[in-house]
């Protein structure tokens, strides 16, 4: 049964969606000049480490992303009301995009390292598989009887999914692992980035983070519409 919440008037963004688009595109420019000018080459892996910039950042606003459907589920099967679920979706959706981007540009970075585009080591295997636990994550809502269901199965899916976070997070740390170790926690190396590659890395974070807020306030605006939409076209019907 459709909440009063989802029969109000389609979003409105107002200023706030292209200021944030104007100021996104201008933290970019900086990250860019930041990735490709100031932070020195890495002395053994040379210019393929800039991946690295581009890499972490959007690994950890997938994290940010997945922590949202978490929480958001959990919201949702307490209060039932669809500005939960449109929040969960969206973030399961875009922190989808983050992860893509953040495994294309390990496999990019791994080739000339170490000679091939992908190994099953545990950082490795841990991340597919929260990959695929998203991707199950949108199919449950895609193929689900109705829209209601969908919704509360993909949330119990988004709540016991995140589990695999912190799993991939640690699993450097865990097993043995071709992958690099932590460069921030607590199981980081003490000085295992120099001051600018660190700077680098959190305005590249920042970044990114500035673009996931864009995309999530954009598609979230979009669901509502869809389904006022919908809703309309059912009373219509």
């Amino acid at each position: 049964m459709a909440t009063a919440e989802t029969t109000r008037a389609p979003a409105k963004m107002g200023l706030v969606q292209p200021a944030l688009l104007l100021v996104g595109a201008a933290f970019l420019l900086a990250d860019l000049y930041l990735i490709f000018a100031y932070v020195p080459t890495e002395r053994v892996m040379g210019i393929v480490q800039r991946l690295f910039y581009f890499h972490v950042p959007t690994v950890w606003v997938g994290f940010l992303a997945f922590f949202i459907v978490f929480v958001s589920s959990i919201a949702y099967l307490v209060k039932r009301t669809d500005v939960w679920d449109r929040r969960a979706y969206v973030a399961g959706e875009v922190g989808m995009l983050f992860l893509t981007v953040a495994m294309v540009t390990g496999a990019i970075w791994a080739k000339p390292v170490w000679g091939t585009w992908w190994v099953w080591d545990a950082k490795l295997t841990t991340t597919f598989v929260l990959w695929l636990i998203y991707i199950g994550y949108l199919m449950v809502r895609a193929y689900a009887p109705d829209r209601q269901r969908g919704a509360r199965w993909a949330a119990i899916v988004g709540i016991v999914g995140f589990v695999d976070v912190p799993i991939v997070y640690y699993a450097a740390e865990l097993w043995r692992s071709l992958h690099p170790e932590l460069v921030t926690g607590p199981f980081a190396e003490t000085g295992s980035l120099e001051s600018s590659m660190r700077a680098t890395l959190y305005f590249s974070t920042l970044t990114f983070m500035l673009l996931f807020v864009y995309l999530f306030r954009e598609r979230t605006a979009q669901r509502a519409n869809e389904q006022a939409l919908d809703e309309l076209r059912a009373r219509l019907g």
